[in-house]
């Protein structure tokens, strides 16, 4: 069955699968909670990048609030510049919170990434349009973060243009970049493509020493078209740690990159990838990076990918950068090739030890066992032109398509805790396996 093909769930081990809801936008800009059978459960007429259920314990008790995208900008150009407003979205639809108006330019421009901080307070990843100093003339789509207080204020702001020398680029590096912002300032999705932005909490690295770079309030970013991963300590908003963008490279790396399974092994390059975060304390491989390396065309200078293309999730420990988990379509039977998003994507470590993955470009969700065994597996039936079968037509969704466009792609999913939601929210998990017909 080809994938086009495919939707729904295709197979569940409920055994061995870990039990949660499940969140995701669908590229018709619908956002839904489901279960591991498939069944909505909940829906909200709005799409968030990502959308996420609010964690009760820092959202004073509060079930099934979500925070999403509310509004677009009245002159959006599309892309990280398109969101007017954002907000907090009951279990019901309604609309606890908004915020954009009060941002400078009057729109949030938010994009890629949020989190609500323990503090109450959110952090957005936003785009400001302006002139960054070594980048030309003209206003260029820069990325940064802000902090914003429930009544809307910013109290604490990071540019990425102001930290350029801090990213670790080389000379020819520097002057591809210089290029590339010269030569389209415009570009929708800016010169950094920044893809997220996540607070690292509470975490063994800090508590073996107080004086780690790994402190609970700093932030690490993934940054898609500079292959660098980056943390920012949020006192001085230094750059104290990254991960790239240049890597050593290994005779017959081109070939074996995606293929190579022997861990622990030294980092090597990754390239566009997405949602690098710290894995929480009480999780399995706490205090590791979790990252999906999608292995699509990125760098500055252009990064050598392997001839086969596949992309990998990628467990590392931040201390000695070594890989210590990865998956790859390989870990479970298949070819390379049958598991790759170039763009988008995610993973997160599960309770159990599994992981859920989302294949964004395919619009498919799984979840692998540590030694890669499938035990379950989703694929949206929404896409870009409605729900398969049906004639409503959407907004393309897919980035560099200029036409309406059917697609299934997926930014990112959310394993929701089933206590995150209302009491009594139904959900079924029963065996499943159609994958074959």
């Amino acid at each position: 069955m080809a994938l086009a093909q495919l939707s729904g769930v295709t197979y569940l081990d409920p055994d061995r699968a870990h039990p949660s809801f499940v969140l995701y936008t669908a590229p018709d800009g619908v956002t839904r909670l489901i279960d591991l059978n498939g069944e909505v459960r909940n829906e909200w007429p709005f799409a968030g990048v990502p959308a996420r259920v609010l964690d009760p314990a820092i959202n004073g008790g509060r079930l099934g609030d979500i925070g999403v995208q509310l509004s677009d900008a009245p002159d959006s150009r599309g892309g990280i510049y398109a969101n007017r407003t954002v907000g907090q979205v009951s279990w019901t639809g309604e609309t606890l919170w908004e915020w954009g108006a009060q941002a400078p330019g009057g729109a949030a421009r938010q994009n890629h990434d949020w989190e609500l901080l323990p503090n109450g307070n959110f952090l957005f990843l936003v785009t400001i349009p302006r002139v960054v100093p070594g980048l030309g003339d003209e206003p260029v789509g820069d990325q940064g973060l802000y902090e914003v207080t429930p009544a809307g204020d910013i109290v604490w702001e990071w540019l990425a243009g102001d930290h350029l020398s801090e990213f670790g680029f080389s000379p020819e590096g520097l002057a591809s970049l210089r290029a590339a912002a010269v030569r389209d300032p415009g570009n929708p999705w800016g010169y950094l493509e920044i893809n997220s932005a996540k607070s690292i909490g509470p975490n063994k690295w800090h508590r073996e020493d107080p004086q780690s770079v790994f402190g609970p309030d700093n932030i690490l970013i993934g940054v898609r078209k500079a292959n660098v991963i980056l943390l920012i300590d949020k006192r001085s908003g230094a750059i104290t740690w990254r991960l790239g963008p240049y890597f050593d490279a290994v005779p017959g790396s081109e070939h074996q990159r995606i293929n190579t399974h022997h861990v622990p092994r030294p980092l090597d390059q990754i390239s566009g990838q997405h949602n690098p975060h710290i894995i929480a304390d009480g999780l399995p491989g706490a205090g590791n990076v979790l990252i999906f390396d999608n292995q699509g065309g990125a760098g500055y200078p252009p990064a050598p990918l392997g001839i086969y293309a596949g992309s990998r999730v990628l467990e590392v420990n931040p201390v000695t950068r070594d890989i210590v988990w990865q998956y790859t379509a390989e870990d479970s039977g298949q070819p390379t090739w049958t598991f790759f998003s170039s763009f988008v994507s995610n993973a997160q470590r599960l309770p159990n030890g599994n992981t859920l993955i989302t294949e964004g470009m395919q619009g498919r969700l799984f979840q692998v066992t540590p030694d890669g065994q499938i035990v379950w597996e989703y694929f949206t039936p929404s896409t870009g032109l409605g729900v398969a079968g049906e004639p409503e037509v959407k907004t393309p969704r897919v980035p560099g398509v200029d036409r309406l466009t059917e697609t299934r792609m997926i930014y990112r999913s959310q394993a929701v805790p089933f206590e995150w939601v209302p009491a009594g929210t139904p959900h079924s998990q029963k065996p499943i396996d159609r994958r074959f017909g």
